[in-house]
Formats: C-alpha cells, sequence, structure tokens
C-alpha cells in the first residue's frame, strides 16, 4: 500500500520547503490531475523504492473565521485522510499559541501526528525543541527542509510504519486477482462494475462524480477469485467544486496501487481527452499492469466508430502492449471477453522467471544486436535475474550499462516482452555495473604493450588483463 502523508502547521513554517524535499525524485507534480485547490497540493516521492504521497496543506492558525475556516475543514479531512501527519513547528520562532490550538484540533480529531521541529540549522536541536515538549507529542523529530538535513532520517522512521498502521494487509482483505476500474467522470465504471458483477452492486446514476469513494467487491467468478475497485471519477482542477470529491482522488491513486490489473473506462463518443493520457500515465509509472476498455460503443455510426479506432490507434501507440476492447457496459457486450486480457495481466505481472531463463534471452539479443561503443570500448551485458514482480523487473548486470542508450534499452524491453509473452504490464529494467578491480591499480604496461592495446581496441579483439611490472626489491 502506498502510505499518504499529511504536513500541517501554521504559515511559514517551512511545509512547502518540506514537500518540495520529499517530492523531489518526481519532477512532475500530481498537478494534472483534479482536485488540486490553490490552498493544497499533492505530490509523489521515493524514498528507497517506497512510493508515498505527499499531502501539503494550507496554513492553519487554529482560530479560522469565514473563508479560512472552511480551508481548514479541508486541511482536517486530509487529516483523517493521511496514514501519516507530520505537524510543522518553527524552531526559531519557538511555541506560539497558534501551535497550541492546532495541536488542540489535531487531538480532537484522534489521529496521532509526530511532530516536526524545522529550520533548526545554526541552531542547538535540544534548545530548539525545548518549547514544544510540552505539546506532549510522543515523536519529536528536528529538521531543516531548506537544507534537506534530518528528513532521510525521519523517512527512514516512518515510513515502515506506514504498513503497521494498515489493520490487515489488502492481499488477507481482498483475495485473488484485484482489478481497477478507473477514469473520467460518467464514462461508465460503475456500470461496468454492475456488469461484470452480474448484479446491481454499485451505485448508478446519469451525473457526473456519483461514486464519492473507492468500493472493494470481493466476487467469485468461474471458481476464480476477484476484487472489483471501482473509484471516483478523475477530472481537472477547474471542474472539481466539492471537498468530498477533491478527497476521493486520494482513493483513487491509492486504489491504482493496490490493483493487480487496471482497467482504464473510455468514453467512445467523447473520445480520448488529455486527462486520460494523465490516467494513463498514472497507471505505467505504478507499474501496473493495464486494459483499455472503450465503452458506449453501442448504437455508434461505423463512420464514428472508425474514426475513434484511428484516434485510438494514432494516439495510443505506446501502448501497444496493452490489450483494447470495444464493449456496451449497459448492453454487456464484449464485457466478459476482458476477462482473458484479465488473466493474461496477471499471469504477466506476477510471473515468476529463472535466471537461466532471463540470461540467454540476454545472451541472444546481445548476440542479434550488439550495444554500441563507448569511448573505444564495446558495452558488456553479462547476465540476467528477475528483482521482483507487480511489476516485473528485470536486473542486467554488465560493464559501462550507465551509458547504454535509450534506444537500446527498448530493444532489449521489446526482446524480452516478445520472448517471455508478456501482456499488458509494463516491464522494469535496472541496469547494474560491476566494478573494475583494476580501476585503482597503476597500469604499467611497456610502450609496445600500450600500442598492442590500442590495436586490439580498433579491432574490437576482448581485452587481455594488463600485466603489471612488479617492483624491484632492495
Amino acid at each position: 500500500m502506498t502510505p499518504v502523508i499529511a504536513l500541517v502547521g501554521r504559515p511559514n513554517v517551512g511545509k512547502s520547503t518540506l514537500f518540495n524535499q520529499m517530492t523531489r525524485s518526481r519532477d512532475a507534480l500530481v498537478a494534472d490531475f483534479p482536485g488540486l485547490t490553490r490552498d493544497r497540493k499533492y505530490g509523489e516521492g521515493n524514498f528507497e523504492g517506497q512510493r508515498f504521497i505527499v499531502i501539503d496543506t494550507g496554513g492553519l492558525t487554529g482560530d479560522e473565521q469565514g473563508l479560512d475556516a472552511e480551508m481548514a475543514k479541508q486541511s482536517v479531512l486530509a487529516i483523517e485522510e493521511a496514514d501519516i501527519v507530520l505537524f510543522l513547528v518553527d524552531g526559531r520562532a519557538g511555541l506560539t499559541a497558534g501551535d497550541e490550538l492546532i495541536a488542540d484540533q489535531m487531538r480532537r480529531t484522534g489521529k496521532r501526528a509526530h511532530l516536526v521541529v524545522n529550520k533548526t540549522d545554526g541552531m542547538d536541536p535540544d534548545i530548539a525543541c525545548s518549547d514544544f515538549f510540552s505539546l506532549g507529542f510522543d515523536s519529536v523529530y528536528q529538521v531543516a527542509a531548506s537544507h534537506n538535513r534530518g528528513i532521510r532520517s525521519m523517512l527512514e522512521d516512518l515510513l515502515p510504519s506506514a504498513e503497521d498502521m494498515a489493520e490487515q494487509d489488502r492481499a488477507d482483505l481482498y483475495p485473488g486477482i484485484r482489478i481497477g476500474i478507473v477514469g473520467r467522470p460518467n464514462v461508465g465504471k460503475s456500470t461496468l462494475v454492475n456488469r461484470m458483477l452480474g448484479e446491481e452492486r454499485v451505485v448508478v446514476y446519469d451525473m457526473p462524480g456519483t461514486t464519492r469513494d473507492s468500493v472493494y467487491i470481493p466476487y467469485e467468478r468461474h471458481g476464480e477469485q476477484y476484487t472489483l475497485i471501482d473509484t471516483a471519477g478523475v477530472r481537472r482542477r477547474k471542474n472539481v467544486h466539492e471537498t468530498v470529491e477533491k478527497f476521493s482522488i486520494i482513493k483513487t491513486l491509492k486504489a491504482i496501487e493496490d490493483s493487480h490489473v487496471v482497467i482504464l473506462v473510455l468514453d467512445a463518443r467523447e473520445g480520448l481527452v488529455d486527462q486520460d493520457l494523465h490516467l494513463i500515465g498514472f497507471v505505467l509509472e505504478a507499474g501496473r499492469s493495464l486494459v483499455v476498455a472503450i465503452n458506449k460503443w453501442d448504437g455508434m455510426d461505423p463512420d464514428d466508430k472508425d474514426k475513434v479506432k484511428e484516434q485510438v490507434r494514432r494516439r495510443l501507440e505506446f501502448l501497444d502492449f496493452a490489450d483494447k476492447h470495444y464493449i456496451s457496459a449497459l448492453h454487456g457486450s464484449n464485457v466478459g471477453v476482458m476477462y482473458d486480457s484479465i488473466a493474461s495481466c496477471y499471469e504477466s505481472t506476477m510471473a515468476k522467471w529463472p535466471t537461466n531463463k532471463l540470461t540467454v534471452i540476454l545472451e541472444d539479443a546481445v548476440s542479434q544486436h550488439q550495444p554500441p561503443m563507448v569511448h573505444n570500448h564495446r558495452i558488456k551485458l553479462r547476465y540476467a535475474h528477475q528483482g521482483g514482480s507487480n511489476p516485473p523487473i528485470i536486473v542486467v548486470h554488465g560493464n559501462q550499462t550507465a551509458s547504454l542508450p535509450g534506444a537500446y534499452k527498448r530493444y532489449l524491453e521489446n526482446t524480452f516482452r516478445r520472448v517471455l509473452k508478456v501482456r499488458g504490464a509494463p516491464i522494469r529494467f535496472e541496469f547494474k555495473s560491476s566494478e573494475n578491480p583494476y580501476a585503482n591499480r597503476v597500469n604499467r604496461m611497456t610502450p609496445r604493450q600500450k600500442v598492442k592495446q590500442d590495436k586490439d581496441i580498433k579491432q574490437g579483439k576482448p581485452l587481455k588483463k594488463p600485466r603489471m611490472k612488479s617492483k624491484k626489491k632492495f
């Protein structure tokens, strides 16, 4: 599961600075998704392979009125939505009445929060924190967000506990294949869920945004266990007004993370829009298998169908590995066929491949198309093994792998996908270079040996271990 971290505190205590430091590994914030108001930002972070979502809330004073009170309510909702709450205070300003009021409000929510004393650079940390111990927080962290100090140790301590905060793992709660249904509002997601279940389990109403929360529905089909996750629609920022809908976005993003296979529902009558591409991007970033369902296909003119197919072919050319189905969720046309794609996606994303098989595929790929030369040396790829599942990760070991061009990486991905028959799932590659044992040794080759080595390099011959001159003993 992906932890959600909420940053709360008075204005100008450094929440935005900490937000930027925590999300620095991802240049693109989740700003293309709807529900991002001026007083609140959402972002993604990645700490040693652990993905998390950060919410930067508006500044609180603890005594809001009018419009500020409405903003404070949204911040409280963010606190309730989060797995980890970080209460930021200013170590230089010391404890203020506003900090005490906010601390009282947070205690009333019943949510456990962690105190983060910011702006401790150039100060004695114990002195900076001394005023704040009276607030009664169990855990206190000392950071200097502007200098990126103390953040790493804080994340090391907090992120593993995020999994402990969950009452039970999703795998235990919802066994079998978890299928996330995502898409813009009113494209027919809930109708598709009801059709796949064969009963009315989800509210369906012809108005965008009917589904306010992610609904997990376990069921069984032909002896196979599934869990359907019906999510709220994701719209552009300017079209989002209700507070409850703003926080359904976070549940949609977490539902994608919880899924094995994601079905992206498109509206054939509206065509492919930019927001659909943003959703596809997030699914691929999460490494989840993808099936594209073009809904409301019934009753369309043949010419309109041809135009939609051409648009899908042209704009989704990069999704050549994902199955695409033209369906009618209302009438059930081609809905059952998607289960074959779902099974193939699940099998691909959870597959386990032996090291010798992956290494043979790598050797065959290299023999057919060798890596390029870099600084008169050939890049060597030696062996491959699997590094994980959902998404499948293949780790390739060799020399100078950091210089491997993107075109060759795509060649390897297409080769492995074709040989392993991976459908729907994005394959991630990790390239690791072995250390040169002679990198720090003095090369004592004679001039004649140096000339011969240069000649061998030009002819593409393998290099021999250089002969080292032994030091004379006296």
